[in-house]
């Protein structure tokens, strides 16, 4: 199998598909902080998955009795300001914390590449009105554009997905552009133009393939940013709203205990921390191994 993956000759699109993918793959697995950051991503998939399972408790029933409770064999992460098991709590704040990435990558990723793609392959007055748009959105802060969209169509994690992925779009839009301005001239776009081929055609079945490697580089480099803006609209009440078990909203209900009951922050704000680096040092890792630049 192996020399059938490495021949230097291909007798199929499969097989050298198969044999870039086998290549890809090892330069991967040698880069472990890339595969450390994989394996906490799949362990987020997993609690995700099987919360209902994992978690002891009910994550919003009170128990008023139990509360402010510290670590211990009953409760692994202590209990809230409502007696809440804060363990049970980030166990689902894992699934709402991928439903809110899944949806903001659907999203923002297929609307960045269709208006990059679209500007630099068309140029003229559609890539200069498309560009300026982009640029509008770019001059300002990510999470700052995220809270004026949330405020305009009120507060709840609908409305929060929504704004993140209206302020997410712009940086895969510039990038899909400039992988397009370099390969809409190459003589294979040329070739398959001469054939009769519309530009939709064109954008839609060569153009955007190629951009595909550097957006997903840049899709997954930027969840963690995702993670950070979900958790800080959540932090301001803008977000998930009380009782759902969300880590941005449940490190503002612990700030009020930072000294005397360290854990109700801690423990929220250390799931955002390594779900984030996780994402992080995936995302160097695909780039080590999609990026034609890179040195391998």
């Amino acid at each position: 199998m192996r020399q059938w993956l490495l021949a230097d000759t291909p007798k199929s699109a499969f097989q050298a598909w198969a044999g870039r993918a086998y290549l890809g793959l090892l330069a991967f697995l040698k880069n472990r902080l890339a595969v450390l950051g994989l394996l906490v991503i799949a362990a987020l998939v997993v609690i995700a998955m099987f919360a209902p399972v994992i978690a002891p408790y009910d994550p919003v029933e009170p128990n008023i009795a139990n509360r402010l409770q510290p670590l211990s064999s009953t409760h692994y992460f202590g209990t809230d300001e409502m007696g809440r098991d804060i363990f049970s709590r980030v166990i689902w704040g894992a699934r709402l914390t991928l439903y809110v990435i899944c949806l903001v990558g659907v999203i923002a990723a297929p609307v960045g590449i269709l208006v990059g793609t679209v500007a630099g392959y068309l140029g003229g007055i559609i890539d200069t009105v498309l560009m300026r748009i982009t640029d509008i959105f770019l001059a300002f802060p990510k999470l700052i554009l995220a809270l004026a969209f949330v405020a305009a169509l009120g507060p709840g994690i609908e409305n929060a997905i929504i704004a993140i992925s209206i302020t997410s779009w712009p940086p895969y839009a510039r990038i899909a552009r400039a992988e397009t301005l370099t390969i809409r001239n190459a003589d294979f776009i040329k070739a398959i133009r001469l054939q009769g081929a519309s530009a939709f055609r064109i954008i839609i079945g060569h153009i955007m393939p190629l951009c595909l490697p550097s957006l997903i580089i840049r899709v997954t480099l930027d969840m963690a940013g995702i993670i950070l803006t979900a958790a800080g609209l959540g932090f301001l009440g803008m977000g998930a709203q009380p009782p759902t078990p969300e880590w941005g909203a449940m490190t503002a209900g612990g700030r009020t205990y930072i000294i005397d009951h360290w854990w109700v922050i801690t423990m929220p704000g250390a799931a955002i921390f390594i779900v984030s680096l996780a994402f992080n040092l995936l995302g160097d890792g695909l780039r080590d191994v999609l990026d034609p630049r890179s040195d391998r």
